[in-house]
């Protein structure tokens, strides 16, 4: 199950177009300018054209990423205020679009250590959620490739989350495949991936993982810089994406590329030579 990010230029409803054009399995998208805290409200000529196109793609999983201003360990200030505000707003905006997923990043802790800003991040989402009771929309947890402060390189982060949050139904995990190799873990090889899908199972459990960004890293192993590859173009080899895709539970879950939107060699777009080769990794059962 294969897909892309995809732009809303000019419309949410123009995601839909492009993926179907690429035959897109499953779909992600901002559903606002991911770079502003406040958008205006979704008005209902544009969801309505929306589920007119989602009804003729037939795409069935589609998932939203939230705004990269959004920061849930941020401490008591004008930035948790704003995040949480945007938080709540993203949240409402994918139930009224009948997006189920909504993938979000722990967040930074700023210098307060990563005890406190996990604190903070499973205060910041069991405050959302209680304003919002009986919402649909699963918010996916992120890996992180570790840049700076972040929160989210370490399995054991989203664990925490998970076990601490008062209502952890409402949650599941988005695996970055880029992010894990940046933040340490062995992506180098099938047999490494074993292990870390291994380790992911143990820590998380495979049930958790409700989506997955299919990246390759520009950076190498550890690197903790967060830079993404087109498919076999950066440092994790093609037998890692072979393995992911392949496997019994996780070829199941949707799996987004966050590559490079640019032309190739070839004049095709990068996102349909991804898929391509995607593709042509999975193997007959």
């Amino acid at each position: 199950m294969f897909g892309s990010h995809l732009s809303i230029a000019g419309g949410l409803h123009n995601a839909l177009l492009a993926a179907r054009k690429l035959g897109c399995d499953c779909l992600q998208v901002f559903t606002k300018n991911q770079r502003q805290w406040v958008a205006s409200p979704l008005a209902d000529p544009a969801v309505r054209t929306w589920d007119e196109h989602r009804r003729t793609a037939g795409i069935e999983h589609i998932l939203s990423h939230d705004s990269y201003l959004i920061n849930l360990a941020a401490d008591a200030g004008d930035i948790r205020s704003r995040s949480l505000t945007a938080f709540r707003d993203e949240i409402e905006r994918c139930e009224k679009l009948g997006i189920g997923l909504l993938v979000t990043h722990p967040g930074c802790h700023t210098g307060q250590g990563e005890a406190q800003g996990l604190r903070r991040v499973i205060q910041a989402i069991d405050h959302v959620h209680t304003e919002l009771p009986g919402y649909k929309t699963i918010t996916c947890l992120e890996n992180t490739a570790g840049q700076g402060s972040s929160l989210g390189h370490r399995l054991e982060h989203l664990r925490t989350i998970l076990e601490a949050v008062k209502e952890p139904q409402r949650l599941a995990v988005c695996i970055d495949t880029a992010h894990s190799l940046e933040a340490g873990y062995d992506l180098t090889s099938a047999a490494g991936t074993q292990a870390f899908l291994q380790e992911l199972d143990e820590v998380l459990g495979l049930e958790r993982v409700r989506a997955i960004h299919i990246n390759d890293s520009k950076t190498p192993r550890g690197s903790r810089v967060d830079r993404h590859a087109h498919i076999g173009h950066g440092h994790i080899p093609l037998e890692v994406f072979a393995t992911v895709v392949n496997h019994p539970v996780l070829s199941r879950v949707p799996k987004v590329l966050e590559t490079p939107k640019e032309k190739a060699p070839d004049g095709r777009d990068w996102d349909e030579v991804n898929l391509q080769v995607l593709r042509g990794l999975v193997q007959e059962r």
